[in-house]
């Protein structure tokens, strides 16, 4: 077939061996100008918003600081911006995939890239380099983002994990001084970039195993280098300071600590407590009474549970309540309309033996000097309560100022009012504030609780509670939901603002045209005959069917909340923790994610799996 773009005359670049004098007097050039705005395109029974395809242009273009003229992004939240204005591809690389995907069909802007250059391999480009083309001065930025669009356009989903195996993603330049440029302008390198680090190095480090530290902190160095990806590597550097185990954190946390047990074990309940009128605790104890291993303050248990003999089973996940350490584990269950919640208060008894998961969730306390805002509403006090147990316990030498902030309708639904004083009295800095939205006749009004009305930011503005904190969230939705919103237009840095989900999860479906909310539900017209799947955040268990390619196409079907970006084993935003069972990756993912996490968009179940979704 014959090709729709023309080699340019200088190839040079593609050879190897040059001095660094040579290489300096190598002319590069911009071979093609494309643009496009988005548009909808219709993909797998859904609506994408989209403006990878993008044309050849005749002429000169003005470039400006958020895009060329003409050209668009579809969604912003992931392309575009101002360190994202102008995406650069290279002929070397177009001749690269002609030859390995045996194709020659390819167009000008074919990668979605907006300059088509002669020159300018990932493997030479440092982040921070300055180029002048025609009348602009641009800065390399960083390396494409990882995008099942580029997918779509090039009909090959596997696109965007090929990209980062072959070492070229492309770059992306911000715009420095605004002008006109076109096609055959002389692309002339004015400035280096500190550090000299290679579009490519950026990528691998992060996208794939085998980052060291001083690399991390040799990119964290570049000035020029866009804030989402100093954001990633800096969460690379606090796991590695932590000494994470496997994964990659700049993407998704691991869901259980390591050394503990693999799916379900049988723990035997020592006691049931009463905390309020509605709520019960549960002390957990292995069978031989010997010590459990200790949990981080803020994780859950997922729990296997038999309703009736023989009946199906079905999964319910509990926050743990009690101190960290004691050997034991605590979950504190509101009487509320589930089955899970009638099941515990109405059928369990001290000495019964319950199937029980290893701790999980990335929702925990992280250690350090800095204050801490513990935030909750109505039983969503259990997560942060744990925390409250571990800051008492090491208050000793601790100069945190620890600030209590609880909302319950009355004294009668208030669990553990008495343990939370206990504990803040022996903490140094302790500020507790409780409110009670419909207080009865009895509750004390600076004993029992000190508003009438609803935990608000105003509250915590007139408590003086520091932006600098680090604030803990766990309650029902819109609480989460509404705080969140405040505490960010606040001033909040996002990094401070840690939050636990009761079920599901939101979903992030970039490009996807928005849709009617629908609770879960098997497959409307695929019922499988395979090993069964768990969603326990969501409620649902049905048999897996082959026709699907991956656990995420099976959720989608289902409806349960999924994230994603690349669904090719890159990004990462699709990892979830697996709380039992084997699956197998095709294709494999390029960096594994974290111990008890898989990576749904590359895996199918091999026996049954229960999935942290």
């Amino acid at each position: 077939m014959k090709r729709r773009y023309r080699h340019a005359a200088l190839s040079a670049t593609k050879e190897v061996g040059w001095s660094s004098v040579e290489r300096q007097s190598i002319v590069h050039s911009l071979i093609s100008v494309n643009v496009g705005l988005p548009r909808d395109i219709a993909w797998q029974g859904r609506i994408v918003h989209t403006a990878v395809w993008k044309r050849s242009v005749a002429g000169r273009v003005m470039a400006r600081r958020l895009n060329l003229d003409g050209d668009g992004q579809g969604d912003l939240a992931g392309h575009g911006g101002e360190h994202r204005a102008v995406m650069v591809y290279q002929l070397d690389s177009y001749r690269h995939w002609e030859a390995y995907l045996r194709r020659h069909d390819f167009e000008y802007g074919q990668f979605g890239e907006n300059l088509t250059v002669d020159g300018l391999p990932d493997n030479e480009v440092c982040i921070g380099d300055r180029y002048r083309i025609g009348g602009a001065l641009f800065e390399v930025t960083q390396p494409r983002v990882t995008c099942y669009r580029v997918g779509i356009r090039m009909k090959n989903p596997a696109m965007p994990a090929l990209l980062v195996s072959h070492r070229r993603p492309g770059f992306y330049f911000r715009v420095i001084e605004e002008g006109e440029i076109g096609a055959g302008d002389e692309i002339v390198k004015v400035v280096d970039g500190p550090e000299h680090v290679t579009v490519q190095e950026i990528d691998r480090l992060l996208y794939l195993p085998g980052r060291t530290p001083d690399q991390l902190q040799r990119a964290l160095r570049i000035p020029a280098l866009s804030a989402g990806w100093k954001s990633s590597f800096q969460s690379l550097v606090a796991a590695e300071e932590k000494h994470d185990r496997g994964g990659n954190a700049s993407f998704a946390p691991s869901s259980a600590p390591p050394e503990m047990w693999r799916g379900f074990r049988s723990l035997r309940v020592a006691a049931v407590q009463r905390e309020s009128g509605d709520v019960l605790s549960f002390v957990l104890e292995s069978e031989n009474r010997s010590p459990l291993p200790a949990p981080l303050p803020g994780q859950f248990l997922v729990f296997k549970l038999e309703l009736e003999k023989d009946s199906d089973l079905i999964l319910r996940s509990y926050s743990m309540s009690g101190p960290p350490g004691t050997g034991t584990y605590r979950i504190s269950v509101k009487r509320a309309a589930g089955a899970g919640s009638r099941y515990f208060h109405d059928r369990v008894r001290a000495g019964d033996l319950l199937q029980v998961s290893a701790p999980r969730g990335s929702f925990t306390l992280a250690p350090g000097n800095r204050p801490v805002a513990l935030l909750s509403a109505g039983i969503g006090v259990t997560a942060v309560l744990s925390m409250l147990h571990s800051l008492a316990d090491g208050a000793a030498n601790s100069t945190r100022e620890v600030w209590w902030c609880y909302g319950t309708r009355n004294r009668t639904e208030h669990p553990f009012a008495a343990e939370a004083r206990a504990l803040l009295l022996g903490l140094p800095q302790n500020h507790s504030f409780v409110a009670y939205s419909k207080p009865e006749v009895g509750d004390q009004s600076g004993k029992d609780y000190d508003i009438c009305g609803h935990l608000n930011l105003s509250s915590l503005q007139q408590l003086r509670v520091p932006k600098e904190a680090d604030f803990y969230l766990c309650g029902p939705a819109a609480f989460l939901r509404d705080f969140t919103a405040d505490l960010k237009s606040w001033g909040v840095p996002v990094s401070c603002i840690h939050s636990e989900v009761f079920g599901a999860e939101s979903s992030k479906t970039p490009g996807i045209a928005s849709a009617t909310s629908v609770s879960p539900h098997p497959p409307v017209e695929n019922v499988g005959t395979g090993p069964k799947v768990s969603f326990t955040r969501s409620g649902l268990t049905v048999p897996w069917n082959s026709r699907y390619e991956s656990l995420l196409e099976f959720a989608e079907a289902c409806d349960v909340p999924v994230r994603w970006a690349c669904r090719t084993g890159v990004c990462h935003n699709c990892e979830c923790g697996l709380i039992d069972g084997r699956i197998s990756y095709a294709p494999e993912p390029l960096d594994r994610p974290a111990e008890g996490n898989i990576l749904i968009c590359c895996s199918t179940p091999l026996t049954a799996v229960e999935l942290d979704l």
